[in-house]
């Protein structure tokens, strides 16, 4: 008789989604366009620090 070995999946440590830094995406400027599934949306970083996305 053969055992098999299986991974416990339900223990699996969450891996942690890509993080990709605003300040790159705009080149240093305010402004990057996104483009999803042939949609384009317009991301914006306020005076105030914060990012604005809009279709």
């Amino acid at each position: 008789m053969t055992l098999f070995s299986h991974p416990d999946l339900t223990r699996a440590e969450p891996v942690a989604p890509p993080r990709h830094s605003a300040r790159a995406l705009t080149q240093g400027g305010t402004q990057a366009q996104i483009e999803l599934d042939g949609k384009i949306y317009d991301l914006r970083i306020t005076r105030a620090g914060k990012l604005i996305l809009t279709k």
